[in-house]
């Protein structure tokens, strides 16, 4: 169901976002100095590998195979039913769920709000990185970048942790090695009537 590209792609974005949250977790650590001016760079140079997996997610939500594209995780009718009803039951279906593709149509809309204010703070703190001759000296632009970027990173942090649960309780709950499709390429659906089928 999930083609290679896609698999590194997810991996690649995921380890960044990590990584990213490492780096301020253990800048907080530092008082003013080398060490947390040097996680600071790290932290930029990872924004910079997140914002080229941004970029290659886009283009392969566009120009990628059937579940990679984001017209497959397009369901206005089921988020409709789903606040309508409050209910938050879907039918199965091979590729993204009906329900959680909202949710992650909305962090990489959010993901791209993050890249676009951390290449400008990028830019406006460090004097680095492709805004830099535009934004590098626009000072007062710091809190309109600033506030964005921490909101989006508090609620990036509570998406990590709510996925990680969601994959925990759709494992236990239907008992289908749902987080392995993100690594085999492969989906299980239980059908009660015709054993597990694979895609």
């Amino acid at each position: 169901v999930y083609d290679p590209v896609l698999r590194l792609i997810h991996a690649w974005n995921g380890l960044a976002i990590l990584f990213l949250m490492a780096t301020v977790w253990l800048s907080e650590l530092f008082e003013k100095g080398i060490g947390e001016d040097t996680l600071w760079q790290v932290h930029i140079y990872l924004g910079y590998a997140l914002v080229l997996g941004i970029v290659a997610r886009l283009a392969w939500g566009i120009a990628g195979p059937q579940h990679a594209r984001f017209s497959d995780m397009w369901h206005p009718a089921a988020w409709w039913n789903a606040v309508r009803h409050f209910n938050l039951q879907v039918t199965p279906r091979f590729g993204h769920n009906a329900l959680a593709s909202g949710v992650y149509l909305l962090v990489y809309t959010l993901l791209a709000v993050m890249a676009v204010t951390g290449l400008g703070l990028a830019a406006i703190e460090h004097s680095m990185g492709p805004f830099n001759n535009w934004f590098g000296d626009m000072v007062w632009l710091k809190e309109i970048f600033e506030e964005p970027h921490e909101v989006i990173y508090s609620v990036l942090m509570g998406f990590v942790v709510v996925h990680i649960a969601a994959l925990i309780w759709h494992e236990r709950k239907d008992r289908t090695p749902l987080a392995q499709a993100m690594v085999s390429g492969y989906q299980y659906q239980i059908n009660p009537t015709q054993g597990d089928e694979n895609a």
